[in-house]
């Protein structure tokens, strides 16, 4: 199919009425052929309102239809075949296969959110029976469910185009839990969002739901702060940078009626090596590097601060990850303002007193930067937080530390975390009791060996965190728990059966 660059309003394809813009290609840094027009104004409300006025009517849907759109739009992307991989790897330069192993991780969750939508335990329902002989007084007949909040306000994702963006984890489940939805496109990849777009109105239309109950919408930091704090919007489902998560957060607390802002944000994803790990140093720091710089590090759950105890086990370790790293070459990042973003952190670590660089791979062009390891003393991290933000990127602070004494006090002090991982054998049995409750105070998902990047979409997954990792601690990203995100419990008091709504009953 043919682009068009429009935005998508209460089902129709129209051209936006703001200013123009291109994709980049990043391999170059050139724009892309097609031009893309952002929604102005008007049109946000058009589409807020249209989403508005969809809300009751999908809520209505019975659960095995509302299941059935979620598996046509996994078809509907599929259908799209070799197109979509095209356009990601023009707009983005992700290798095909992670194009194909993403677009196959979006069509999956769909069909995971569809079998929770039919299984029906995601409603949370539960019946208190009245007694009406109870003394002193008598109980009322109370049935609670959840229902939906609203329309859900979607923010697509610059490193993963597909798996969270239009049609991605937080689309998939508010569509889930009954709430319509209006994304906001990455201007990073724009056709892929219109191409995605597409699919999910043809699944609408072909399973008849309501005309409003997705809309597709472009443009940058204002498009997003008013279709935050439009008061049709009930929630808000964001992957992105601290600032802009922030920023959203912000917005939708100073509203006259405040919303929950679920923002997946910064994390460096703290690994600690333990002594028994290292009986293969070079082999576990071959591992390391690969997670770290794959894809030029654009990951969330990016393995960026790592911990390695002192000692000569320590130091082949981090001789192994150097001369990896140094061999490295740079991969095309996804934006100009991503790569000068990794390039601006890792000269902040250059500047910084008591960081050393061990490392530095070639860089690849104007958008691929080149890989980098350094090295801070953990004294040096205790004093000056700051070391740890995230730099996203391939490029990652090796710490090391002499004992566990001194390395726990300064694991509790790190920012909320993704995830956090640890490398040890059955020999470091005593420390991990130790550091695990340390652990997870910090993190979402804590790993037992193995590297953080990859995220597995099922029910006991968590992608999320304490703050400043998300915006909302409580909650999941990724897996079947993500839908309670866009849910609200309702309690009726003594109502007929007859007249109770479906879920009810």
């Amino acid at each position: 199919m043919d682009l068009t660059g429009h935005t998508l309003i209460d089902g129709a394809w129209t051209p936006g009425n703001g200013t123009a813009f291109h994709a980049v290609d990043p391999t170059s840094g050139d724009d892309l052929d097609q031009e893309f027009r952002e929604s102005g104004p008007d049109q946000i409300a058009a589409a807020t309102g249209a989403a508005h006025r969809a809300a009751a009517a999908y809520r209505a849907v019975p659960l095995h239809e509302r299941a059935a759109f979620l598996v046509a739009m996994a078809e509907e992307i599929e259908a799209l075949g070799d197109e979509l991989l095209d356009q990601v790897v023009a707009e983005t330069a992700l290798p095909r296969a992670r194009a194909t192993g993403e677009r196959g991780r979006t069509a999956n969750q769909l069909r995971l959110f569809a079998s929770v939508i039919e299984e029906g335990s995601f409603l949370g329902r539960r019946h208190d029976q009245a007694l009406p002989d109870r003394a002193p007084l008598p109980r009322p007949d109370l049935r609670m469910a959840m229902v939906p909040l609203g329309p859900v306000a979607v923010f697509g994702a610059s490193n993963f185009p597909l798996a969270f963006s239009v049609a991605g984890g937080d689309t998939a489940s508010a569509l889930a839990a009954g709430c319509p939805v209006v994304v906001k496109a990455h201007p990073a990849h724009p056709g892929v969002s219109e191409l995605v777009a597409t699919a999910v109105v043809r699944a609408a239309q072909r399973t008849g739901m309501p005309s409003g109950v997705f809309a597709m919408l472009h443009g940058g930091a204002a498009a997003g702060q008013a279709l935050v704090t439009d008061p049709r919007i009930r929630a808000v489902g964001f992957t992105g940078s601290r600032a802009g998560g922030l920023a959203l957060v912000e917005a939708a607390a100073g509203r006259e009626v405040p919303i929950p802002v679920f923002a997946e944000m910064s994390s460096v994803n703290p690994v600690v090596v333990l002594p028994g790990a290292l009986a293969d140093a070079p082999s576990l720091a071959a591992d390391y590097v690969d997670s770290l710089t794959r894809e030029s590090g654009q990951y969330c759950t990016n393995p960026g601060l790592i911990f390695v105890p002192d000692g000569d086990a320590g130091d082949a370790f981090v001789e192994a990850a150097a001369s990896a790293v140094a061999r490295a070459a740079g991969q095309p990042m996804l934006t100009p303002g991503i790569a000068a973003n990794a390039v601006a952190g890792v000269n902040r670590w250059r500047r910084t007193p008591g960081v050393s660089i061990l490392a530095e791979g070639s860089a690849a062009g104007p958008l691929a930067p080149a890989p980098l390891l350094a090295t801070a003393s953990l004294a040096s991290l205790d004093t000056d937080p700051d070391l740890a933000d995230e730099v996203f990127g391939a490029a990652g602070l090796v710490v090391r530390y002499p004992d566990l004494a001194a390395l726990v006090p300064v694991l509790a002090g790190l920012e909320g975390q993704l995830t956090a991982t640890i490398h040890g054998t059955e020999t470091d049995a005593e420390a991990v009791i130790e550091l695990v409750p340390v652990l997870e105070d910090r993190a979402g998902r804590l790993l037992w060996g193995g590297w953080p990047t990859g995220v597995e979409v099922a029910s006991a997954m968590v992608h999320g965190g304490p703050y400043p990792a998300t915006s909302a601690p409580a909650t999941t990203s990724v897996g079947t728990l993500a839908i309670a995100r866009f849910l609200r419990p309702v309690a009726f008091q003594n109502f007929p059966t007859e007249m109770l709504p479906a879920e009810f009953r």
